[in-house]
């Protein structure tokens, strides 16, 4: 049996499809082959777990002709796939499941691609807009259509040996020692500025968090945010709030750093559910997207969102300027659930 998997686009989306390849996994044993198909940075989000066995870099808007479509279909063709699943609802990853001869296509009817499908599911609709629902429910039930039994919605990641040295070379230049406590702060998104809460709300978040609660802030971020980062330590003015943008970055130091932490405080975006992976107890601020869609049962998890008239409206930016969704989350409010968060935590680890 040789299953080839279209891997969703978004970091976040993978961390929340890895229940459906633990099912995959499980329920086809050993001897069937599972390749995955997706964009190259997404070998790094799943380095370490065991599910797939190999991975098909692709990109289609690159600059290496060997990761376009044309290539990448020549290149599935050869795999002979029994099966394809796809997590993906684009119409260009259906075509390519049938260009690459597979017999069974399972995948959503969406999006004009229900001819290159020949298993097709279908999402609730109301008013003929999609009704909110888990994604990571969406990507069982295509798990649950090839035979597999129920699963665990428990997100699950894993970290390389090299990624842990480096981190350990990270902590030991942020000054951090093996009993302090830490509180990872991840600012970015790569959706959109209308996921973004205001720099000068994370300095003062963090400054606070080190002065009153004597914890160590580390802030991390990707390479389009390392600008961010830095400014959130120049503006909190304390020596336990420091960032990870002067060191070597990757998705593996990233995932290392929150697996170490005791609490991350994030926005909406991808490395969010690094925390659940690891059972780190982690708020989120929400603004302009529907928690709905990201939900993903996990027990130590804060969702923060102010309710407000225009949302949420899943832009990438504010329509109406103001950013209110965001800016009105205050930073007492997200003072205030992570010192519950942290009480939780202490107590459950006291029992």
């Amino acid at each position: 049996m040789h299953i080839g998997i279209f891997l969703p686009n978004w970091i976040g989306d993978v961390v929340m499809a890895t229940p459906t390849l633990r099912a995959l996994r499980t329920h086809f044993g050993p001897t069937a082959r599972l390749t995955g198909i997706g964009r190259p940075l997404m070998s790094e989000v799943l380095a370490a777990t065991p599910w797939l066995d190999e991975m098909v870099p692709f990109d289609p808007r690159g600059s290496k002709l060997e990761l376009r479509t044309q290539a990448v279909v020549q290149r599935l063709r050869q795999q002979r796939f029994d099966t394809a699943v796809l997590l993906t609802n684009s119409f260009r990853t259906a075509l390519m499941a049938w260009r690459s001869g597979a017999r069974q296509r399972v995948g959503y009817a969406r999006g004009g691609r229900s001819l290159w499908l020949s298993d097709r599911l279908y999402q609730a609709k109301t008013d003929g807009r999609f009704v909110p629902s888990p994604v990571l429910d969406d990507y069982l039930r295509l798990a649950y259509h090839l035979g597999c039994p129920t699963e665990s919605p428990r997100l699950e990641l894993a970290t390389l040996d090299e990624d842990e040295r480096t981190a350990d070379e990270t902590w030991r230049r942020l000054g951090i020692e093996d009993d302090d406590s830490v509180v990872v702060v991840n600012t970015g998104g790569a959706f959109g500025a209308a996921k973004q809460w205001p720099v000068e709300y994370f300095a003062a978040l963090t400054q606070r968090m080190a002065m009153q609660l004597n914890l160590r802030m580390v802030i991390v971020c990707g390479p389009a945010e390392r600008e961010t980062a830095q400014r959130i330590v120049d503006l909190a003015r304390h020596d336990h709030v420091r960032s990870i943008a002067e060191e070597p970055l990757s998705i593996g130091l990233t995932k290392a750093c929150v697996r170490r932490s005791d609490l991350m405080i994030t926005t909406d975006s991808g490395p969010r559910h690094f925390a659940a992976a690891f059972g780190v107890p982690v708020v989120t601020l929400f603004g302009p997207t529907h928690i709905r869609w990201s939900e993903t049962h996990y027990a130590n998890a804060a969702h923060l969102q102010v309710d407000v008239p225009c949302g949420p409206c899943q832009q990438r930016v504010c329509p109406l300027v103001h950013h209110r969704c965001m800016r009105d989350l205050s930073v007492q409010d997200v003072y205030d659930a992570v010192v519950e968060m942290l009480s939780r935590r202490r107590s459950s680890c006291a029992a």
